[in-house]
C-alpha cells in the first residue's frame, strides 16, 4: 500500500465537533487503502494559552537553559491531546489508531529548545504500523533533543514535522489541511477574483510564504522542495464526499504550463529603518547588519543611497513590525561605533510582491508592476527583486489597492485556472 500522511492545523482541530470532521477525512484514505499518519497541531490558541501560562512562570521563549526544557514540556503538551483524542475518535469509528508522540517515533532534534531544527527520523517502526494497517496519529511540532528531553520546533512546527515525516516514511504526499481550499492567486478578502491556483511550484510557493502568504510556512516549504515530497493544501471544513483538489506544490517540472506571474502577496507586518548620514566606508555597513544579526533581527529590502552630505550614505531596510523596537535600540546603542547621525523608522508600510517562474523568461515584468502603480498614483519607497519575485514597499493605505490593480494587470482576474 502506498503512503500518505495527512496534516490538520489548530482550526481544523479547535473542538471536538471538529476532531470528529477530521476523523472523518482521515478514514475516507484508508477506506481507500492507504497506509496513513496524521499529524496534528494542538487545538486553536492552546498553544498561546500555554505560553502565557509559562511566560507568567517566568519562562520566556526562546529560552536555551534549563527554563526552555521545561517550557518545551509544557507547550508541547498541546499536540500531544490533540493526537489522542483523534485516536480515540477513530478507535471508536472502528479503526486500528494510536497516537504517538515526538519521542517515541523518534524524531530527533538538535538543542535549541523552542525553535529545534529536525536532525533524524528513524521512521522504521511508524512506518511498519502504517503498513499494518495502523492510522498513526502523530503530534507534531515535537521530538527529542540530545538531552532525551522534549524539544519544540517553534511556529509552524506542525507542518514541518509533517512534511519531515513523508519524507521519511517515502509518501507518495503530504496534504496539508486548513480553513482555506488551496493556495490563492491573492489574499480572496482583498481580491473578489481571486483565483485557486491548481498548481504552483516549490519555488514560487517559498517565495509566496517568505512574502507574508500564511497558508504554508517557509520551512515545510524548503524541507518538502530539498526532499521533493509533494504537496497538496486543502480544506477541512469541506464534507469529505465532496472534497475538491486543492492546490499541488509541486517541482517545476511537474508543471506543464508556467504562468509569468502566478501570485500577488501583501505582507502587512512590515516596518522601516532609515539609518542616515553613515560614513561611506568599507566595514559600516557590515558593523549595522552584524549588530542586528547578533540580535536575531531579521531584515529585508536593503537600499543604500547617497546622502546629501559628501563622504556619507543613507542605509534604509525593513524588518517585521514587532522587531521594530528592538531594531532601533540595537542600532542606537552601536551609534557612536558605526558614527550615523541619526534614525528614522516607520510602522505605516506594506509590502507587495508579484512572484512567478515566468519572470525568468519574460522580459517587462517589472514595467508592469511600475507603470500600473505609477498609472494609480501609488508612490514605491524601496525594491527588492529575486529569479522570480519583485517586491515594493508603499505606503500601507494603499496595498489594498495595489494588490487589485495588479491582479488586474497580471491578467489574474481571468477565467482561466492558474497553473492548471
Amino acid at each position: 500500500m502506498s503512503r500518505i500522511v495527512m496534516k490538520f492545523g489548530g482550526t481544523s482541530v479547535a473542538n471536538m465537533q471538529r476532531i470528529r470532521a477530521v476523523a472523518a477525512h482521515v478514514r475516507r484514505e484508508a477506506d481507500a487503502g492507504k497506509s496513513v499518519a496524521v499529524v496534528v497541531s494542538a487545538m486553536a490558541g492552546e498553544t498561546n494559552r500555554l505560553v502565557a501560562l509559562c511566560e507568567e512562570a517566568g519562562a520566556p521563549a526562546p529560552a536555551l537553559d534549563a527554563r526552555g526544557v521545561e517550557y518545551d514540556a509544557v507547550v508541547a503538551s498541546g499536540e500531544q491531546v490533540t493526537s489522542s483524542l483523534l485516536a480515540l475518535v477513530l478507535q471508536n469509528l472502528g479503526y486500528r489508531a494510536r497516537s504517538w508522540q515526538g519521542w517515541q517515533i523518534p524524531l530527533k532534534t538538535d538543542a535549541a529548545h523552542g525553535k529545534a531544527r529536525i536532525a533524524e527520523i528513524d521512521a522504521e517502526a511508524i512506518g511498519a504500523a502504517m503498513d499494518g494497517g495502523e492510522i498513526a496519529v502523530v503530534a507534531g511540532f515535537q521530538g527529542i533533543a540530545p538531552n532525551g528531553r522534549i524539544a519544540t520546533l517553534g511556529r509552524g512546527g506542525s507542518d514541518t514535522s509533517a512534511v519531515a515525516l513523508a519524507a521519511a516514511v517515502g509518501a507518495e504526499r503530504c496534504d496539508i489541511y486548513t480553513d482555506v481550499d488551496g493556495v490563492y492567486t491573492t489574499d480572496p478578502r482583498l481580491a473578489k477574483k481571486a483565483r485557486r491556483i491548481a498548481k504552483i511550484s516549490f519555488e514560487e510557493m517559498l517565495e509566496a510564504a517568505s512574502l507574508g502568504a500564511k497558508v504554508l510556512q517557509t520551512r515545510s516549504v524548503e524541507l518538502a522542495m530539498a526532499h521533493k515530497v509533494p504537496l497538496r493544501v486543502l480544506s477541512s471544513f469541506e464534507p469529505p464526499d465532496a472534497q475538491g483538489p486543492g492546490t499541488v506544490i509541486c517541482d517545476e517540472d511537474d508543471i506543464v504550463e508556467q504562468n509569468i506571474v502566478s501570485t500577488v502577496t501583501p505582507d502587512f507586518n512590515d516596518a522601516s529603518v532609515t539609518i542616515l548620514a553613515v560614513p561611506d566606508e568599507p566595514g559600516r555597513a557590515a558593523g549595522i547588519f552584524t549588530a542586528l544579526a547578533d540580535a536575531d533581527i531579521n531584515i529585508d529590502m536593503i537600499v543604500q543611497s547617497a546622502s546629501r552630505e559628501p563622504g556619507y550614505a543613507n542605509i534604509s531596510f525593513t524588518t517585521k513590525e514587532g522587531e521594530l523596537d528592538r531594531a532601533l535600540e540595537v542600532l542606537s546603542a552601536e551609534q557612536d561605533a558605526i558614527g550615523f547621525k541619526s534614525l528614522q523608522s516607520d510602522r505605516k508600510v506594506a509590502k507587495v510582491s508579484v512572484v512567478g517562474l515566468g519572470m525568468k523568461s519574460h522580459a517587462g515584468v517589472a514595467s508592469i508592476m511600475f507603470k500600473t502603480l505609477a498609472d494609480k498614483g501609488i508612490n514605491i519607497q524601496n525594491i527588492s527583486t529575486s529569479e522570480i519575485k519583485i517586491s515594493v514597499l508603499i505606503d500601507a493605505d494603499a496595498a489594498e489597492y495595489a494588490v487589485r490593480v495588479l491582479h488586474e494587470a497580471y491578467g489574474l482576474d481571468d477565467d482561466r485556472k492558474p497553473g492548471a
